[in-house]
């Protein structure tokens, strides 16, 4: 018997709904499918863009005990992207087309890794907030309804708990210091605390993918849903140490249970997205070198695969 599309669909839309995982060789509608490979290849993209910024500080770090746990997290993140690229592979797209998009620049990456690491505190608010922000996003993804992606996850966010951890201790480290150490430590919150509240994507009235993935089981909680949650867990942590979140319109609202804050900047937000942000042209200038001066290990590679 001949099962129409729209049966499928309606079965398809079922089975997620009772919160089961769809495999690789299941049904899925084409929508589906691509809006994984754009989620997850964009992912895949921000975890290997993201080592940029904190690998500049390995050799720069304090002492060689910092400079071994950077060196392990910026170790991590390349694994992530790994995981993510198998992942998004699974759904019968080419790695290497995927690699393609992001180095001519088609492809989207997180806009937080267009922004510079000036100083040794950067390195602790980007592992705090931004590495904060990330688990706050992916933690949900583990009970995604496309199963690879959903394992992938259960990993990833463990490392990100580390990397997270190793942020907020950096930070806690400098406001027991010097009056230098503890200003540039507010001086990294002041930069990084806006864009790592982009992370979240747009607005929930602009954005135009949240509500089909949340219909779908990809997403759990909307964009504004997890912004929201991120401010109401950073901001006692940022009190705790003695930091000052720099919104002056932050404040308790008893009634709703979290955080009022200011509105977010979105013009330089979609500026950054369209390629216009501070590191844009860095960064893939960076990472098309890398790819450059890796040809030859990749040649090795598949020379020895075909001789064995």
């Amino acid at each position: 018997m001949v099962v129409s599309q729209e049966q499928l669909t309606k079965q398809f839309n079922a089975y997620v709904a009772d919160d089961k995982k769809i495999e690789p060789k299941d049904w899925m509608p084409d929508a589906y499918r691509k809006t994984l490979v754009r989620q997850i290849s964009q992912h895949a993209h921000s975890e290997i863009i993201g080592m940029l910024p904190e690998g500049a500080w390995i050799t720069r770090a304090p002492s060689l005990k910092r400079k071994a746990i950077l060196l392990a997290k910026v170790q991590d993140e390349a694994g992530h992207g790994l995981y993510l690229y198998s992942a998004c592979e699974t759904l019968g797209v080419e790695r290497d087309d995927l690699v393609a998009d992001l180095l001519s620049g088609k492809a989207k990456y997180s806009s937080i890794f267009n922004y510079p690491s000036k100083t040794w505190a950067d390195i602790g608010a980007i592992g705090w907030l931004v590495d904060g922000a990330a688990i706050m996003n992916q933690v949900p993804l583990c009970r995604c309804s496309y199963g690879p992606y959903a394992r992938a996850m259960v990993r990833v966010c463990k490392e990100e708990s580390f990397h997270q951890r190793q942020g907020y201790t950096i930070m806690m480290e400098l406001m027991k210091g010097t009056k230098e150490q503890r200003d540039m430590a507010q001086d990294a919150l002041n930069r990084w605390w806006w864009p790592s509240l982009m992370m979240f994507g747009p607005s929930d009235k602009d954005s135009k993918h949240s509500a089909q993935s949340m219909s779908w089981n990809i997403k759990r909680f909307s964009n504004d849903e997890l912004r929201q949650r991120m401010v109401d867990m950073t901001v006692p942590q940022a009190e705790l140490i003695g930091l000052k979140i720099p919104d002056p319109d932050l404040k308790w609202n008893e009634k709703k249970g979290g955080y009022d804050f200011g509105e977010i900047n979105w013009d330089e937000f979609y500026e950054v997205i369209a390629g216009n942000g501070p590191c844009n042209e860095e960064r893939l200038e960076a990472r098309n070198k890398a790819h450059d001066d890796g040809e030859w290990v990749r040649k090795a590679a598949m020379a020895y695969a075909e001789k064995h």
